[in-house]
């Protein structure tokens, strides 16, 4: 595997490797220093670039971000931009049961062992910070197109109290998470085969005019819109 191209979008994973390890760069060709076993990641606003020598055997578990605050209990700021090794998080939870995994033989039981895991972990994990919940799924909600300074207004803070708030709960502030989520739905809308033109789909999505969606292609894909689609 080589040279494979992830664009940004809202999913924290935590991936348990059983193969060759894995060569990950953030918005840039990844070097051998850059060698990863099993580890997590944070949101990233921006493309990921990946290298494999080898096969690739692994179980990826992706969280939302509230998901991710939940399941590892670390403020998703520490995690934001970056790649962590499961022996870095320093969880002993989450080393025991990548060792377990590597331990058994079967996708099966690799599979209903996850599960059990994870569901016991969201299901002991403390509350998630309700207004930057509340944030969040507004963002969700409406596409992206919300003002900072509106939800700031409805929870009766400080926009950069919720900037600072936001960051540390979910990795990014809200601005960027919102270009994301503008992002995605392009994607998803392009994705569908329909006669969309790109212009149209701007227009969809919220974005100014096509240069601007293509700005962000770029930004976020790692290429132009037209590039992204034949490799989709």
């Amino acid at each position: 595997m080589r040279g494979l191209t992830e664009a940004a979008s809202l999913a924290v994973p935590l991936i348990v490797n059983f193969g060759s390890p894995f060569r990950i760069g953030l918005g840039k060709a990844p070097t051998l220093a850059d060698s990863y076993g099993s580890f997590a990641a944070g949101l990233f606003a921006g493309p990921i670039i990946m290298d494999s020598d080898g096969a690739a055997a692994c179980i990826q578990i992706n969280f939302t971000p509230l998901g991710g605050r939940l399941f590892f209990g670390l403020p998703m700021s520490e995690l934001a931009d970056r790649m962590v090794t499961v022996d870095d998080l320093a969880d002993r939870g989450i080393s025991q049961f990548a060792r377990r995994l590597a331990d058994l033989n079967s996708w099966e039981a690799r599979l209903d062992l996850a599960e059990h895991f994870v569901g016991m972990r969201l299901g002991r994990a403390s509350p998630a910070n309700p207004a930057i919940h509340w944030a969040f799924c507004q963002l969700m909600r409406k596409g992206g197109d919300v003002r900072i300074g509106t939800l700031a207004e409805k929870l009766d803070w400080s926009r950069r109290r919720l900037v600072a708030s936001f960051r540390e709960e979910i990795g990014l502030a809200p601005k960027s998470v919102s270009r994301i989520i503008r992002f995605n739905a392009a994607q998803a809308l392009a994705a569908r085969g329909t006669a969309a033109g790109w212009a149209d789909i701007a227009a969809a999505c919220g974005y100014a005019d096509q240069a601007h969606l293509t700005r962000e292609f770029s930004l976020l894909a790692g290429c132009p819109p037209t590039a992204w689609r034949m490799d989709a």
